[in-house]
């Protein structure tokens, strides 16, 4: 059986391997540990169709290991041990623990995530895990401190024009072909970035075409592409897209069009704690001020969701998108915390007002550290007017309240105790 392009030009030197040179360059950390046969295990985090696999599998190939691999969406806590015995088993005669490489690691559950932890830190194995999601939230605390993470960086233009031109004078099915790539915009757009899918799609137009001349243009390759780019991939470019137009119609209060995608999601499998943390920060990023409570729905639908699960969990992520929608709109707490940020990296290490500084010792007192400092509970309002802010930046407004309710009643609020 004739193998996808895909896999037929997955790389087996280094030197193939595009894009990543901050890990394989010459000075690389990867290339570093291979050179020195040391060998740690390691989290690759990036977009679909980077090169994850490919990498791991070189990794192996170049220090001579022993290479296991595993689905976290077809293994369970019983293929891992199997696994694991068995890089035991080869451990024995040999001085390198065997690599266990776990595609998308972020869905394996805590169990299954715990019984990996023996054997990466008694060094039976050299874990290689892959996930599209941040590791942060996904995989658990103690894997993820016997862990390096690494970031593979997307695929730049340039990368991905050089991977066509590769495929089309290296492989050794299309070197038979009289291929001529005219064109290529139109290749890259229906890749969205992802390597494995842009080969897979050079490998569609040229089969199709299946003439003596094999002439690519963009406009050819959209007329091939159009019925067969798929509606929603979760590894693919339209998740981006799809959860790039849900995000958008929460923002933009249209409760159709938000259930709508919010739709388009479940229905094709997309992990319901990622849909959940979005809601999370759009309930801070683009609603916070202008109604409060959000936040506390939208993390209220984050726990219910990890406790029910699927199919259940779709009612309450659609209550939560619904609330959200409709809910006034304010991105004042986003915009204070932001022109915070960058004044504070403009002006680093500007001095704390004394009356505002902590005392524990008799000297800081001395220094007069905390003195003068009116305590706001012993006036008449909880209110008292003193300088809180350095000196340098005592008159610069970082939160301005937003036109809605809420926030008038804040800004009410504000203007009544600055003028008492």
């Amino acid at each position: 059986m004739k193998l996808p392009l895909a896999e037929r030009m997955r790389p087996k030197e280094l030197s193939d391997y595009l894009n990543q040179e901050h890990l394989i360059g010459e000075n690389g950390i990867i290339q570093k540990m291979i050179e020195n046969d040391v060998l740690a295990s390691m989290i690759f985090w990036g977009s679909p169709g980077i090169g994850k696999t490919s990498l791991a599998e070189l990794i192996a190939l170049k220090s001579k290991r022993e290479f296991y691999q595993l689905s976290a969406i077809n293994s369970g806590v019983k293929e891992v041990r199997e696994i694991i015995e068995k890089a035991k088993n080869t451990t024995l005669f040999s001085n390198t623990s065997p690599i266990v490489f776990i595609d998308e690691i972020h869905r394996f559950s805590k169990s299954q995530q715990d019984s990996l932890l023996q054997a990466v830190e008694k060094g039976y194995i050299v874990l290689i895990g892959a996930t599209t999601e941040n590791p942060s939230f996904e995989v658990i605390s103690a894997l993820l401190s016997r862990c390096q993470v690494y970031v593979l960086n997307p695929f730049s233009k340039e990368s991905l024009e050089q991977l066509l031109k590769n495929a089309i004078q290296k492989d050794e099915v299309l070197q038979t072909k009289n291929i001529n790539l005219k064109e290529s915009d139109a290749l890259l757009y229906f890749s969205g970035g992802d390597a494995r899918k842009l080969l897979n799609n050079l490998e569609i137009v040229i089969e199709t075409i299946n003439q003596d001349e094999i002439v690519i243009t963009n406009k050819i390759t959209e007329k091939i592409l159009h019925n067969s780019f798929a509606k929603y991939d979760k590894k693919g470019e339209n998740h981006y897209d799809v959860i790039s137009a849900f995000i958008k119609s929460v923002r933009g209060s249209s409760a159709d069009a938000s259930v709508y995608y919010l739709a388009q999601m479940l229905d094709a499998g997309e992990d319901i704690k990622f849909i959940a943390r979005r809601l999370i920060i759009l309930a801070s990023e683009d609603i916070g001020l202008a109604n409060p409570t959000a936040l506390v729905i939208a993390n209220n639908c984050f726990q219910a969701v990890q406790t029910i699960g699927m199919p259940e969990a779709r009612i309450v992520l659609s209550q939560c998108t619904i609330y959200l929608a409709t809910s006034p709109k304010s991105n004042s707490a986003y915009i204070a915390i932001d022109k915070a940020l960058q004044y504070v990296r403009q002006n680093p290490n500007l001095e704390v007002p004394l009356h505002l500084r902590n005392a524990p010792t008799k000297l800081m007192k001395q220094l007069n550290y905390g003195k003068d400092y009116k305590y706001a509970h012993n006036y008449q309002g909880n209110f008292v007017k003193q300088n809180y802010l350095p000196e340098k930046v005592k008159d610069e407004v970082f939160y301005i309240p937003s036109d809605n309710a809420k926030e008038k009643s804040i800004q009410e609020y504000l203007n009544k105790i600055q003028n008492q």
